[in-house]
């Protein structure tokens, strides 16, 4: 093999003092294969140990719902209840027993949930500003008590978590829902506290992860890592732009976070809003990644790519690449890496022990993976 892989393996230790063995995270995705209670099922916990199994550093979990209204897809789990608590620990267990760290990714779908998914009761958001998709709910409005309760909540999901047995928590700032929708000037148009310019409409955000911290400084016997998943940039106009996340980032690192994920769909990528090819996981990078330790993520698929993002930022996560092949790492450290699944191929089912919901979602939407026999 021509390509190094000694830097994948190494180690690497956070700020908070939990070490992970190498460089690779399973990134988060959604399962859509829980109860109706809200808690995993035993596919859930084939497929999450699987994976840790060939080596990964740590597994990031799909994002859990921190409230009932946080709901965003069909068939999730939850972290909204103690009742919650005997489901989050067999998560935690099946991926520690693969030899991974667990992390639990915390979220609140806000806008991006429907009335159906929430059993008849209107989502929610900083203003009532539908997103712009068909067929969108439009939101009601939080009112300054909700807002504090749901902050609570997020640092209540996180206890439950650590008393999972979790060795950390994912902040799910990312992909338009909650957090994110308080920080865009598209979706908070409010005029009180919680929206306003750029700096005050980090303040719900801000407060999510105060909240989160002061649940782990209470209840963590262990060293326990806080996250945070970043979108740089939206689409709308007007929307958040890489300036503005420049700034968030840096109001994150004063508040001592673990690390930051960035969440895009390819990791050399340039601008979603305007001519600038530049990369946004890059500019993360030069930006913050001297106080904060980023993860790097986006359509990560051969060793190949996996060294050159490790160029770049110290941690990269993978994601479809896992669920084509969950021996991904295994045969890279095997010097196998041509052996490495670059599909779905609908022959191996069996062999891959992906949920069946999942398995029809991937295998059934048009485009978003290759799908070969």
């Amino acid at each position: 093999m021509t390509i190094t892989t000694q830097n994948i393996f190494e180690p690497f230790t956070f700020k908070s003092g939990l070490t992970v063995k190498n460089r690779i995270l399973m990134a988060p995705m959604t399962t859509s294969s829980s109860d109706s209670n809200g808690d995993v099922t035993e596919e859930e916990l084939v497929y999450y140990k699987r994976r840790a199994q060939s080596g990964l550093g740590a597994v990031v979990t799909a994002c859990a719902h921190v409230e009932p209204l946080g709901v965003g897809f069909s068939n999730p789990f939850g972290a909204d209840s103690d009742e919650r608590i005997d489901s989050l620990t067999r998560l935690a267990a099946s991926i520690q027993e693969g030899g991974a760290k667990a992390i639990l990714q915390l979220y609140h779908a806000g806008r991006m949930s429907t009335e159906e998914l929430l059993k008849g009761e209107q989502p929610v958001s900083a203003s009532t500003v539908p997103a712009l998709r068909p067929n969108a709910a439009t939101p009601r409005e939080m009112t300054p008590e909700e807002i504090e309760r749901t902050i609570t909540a997020f640092g209540e999901a996180a206890r439950r978590a650590i008393e999972a047995g979790f060795d950390g928590v994912e902040i799910h700032g990312a992909n338009t829902y909650l957090i994110q929708q308080f920080f865009s000037p598209h979706s908070n148009v409010r005029t009180d506290k919680w929206g306003g310019d750029v700096t005050a409409r980090m303040a719900f955000p801000l407060a999510v992860i105060e909240s989160i911290q002061e649940a782990v400084a209470k209840h963590a016997e262990k060293p326990f890592v806080v996250g945070y998943r970043i979108s740089p940039e939206e689409r709308e106009e007007p929307g958040i732009t890489m300036n503005d996340t420049l700034e968030f980032l840096t109001a994150i690192a004063d508040r001592g976070i673990d690390y930051i994920h960035a969440s895009v769909g390819r990791f050399f990528a340039g601008s979603i809003r305007e001519e600038d090819s530049r990369s946004r996981v890059e500019m993360i990078q030069q930006h913050i990644g001297s106080r904060v330790p980023v993860i790097g993520v986006g359509g990560l698929q051969t060793l190949e790519q996996v060294k050159q993002a490790l160029e770049v930022t110290p941690l990269v996560s993978l994601g479809h690449a896992l669920i084509m092949d969950p021996d991904w790492l295994a045969k890279v450290k095997k010097s196998r890496d041509e052996e490495i699944f670059q599909a779905i191929h609908l022959s191996k089912k069996e062999q891959l022990d992906v949920p069946e919901n999942l398995w029809n979602m991937v295998t059934n939407a048009p485009g978003w993976f290759q799908v070969e026999e």
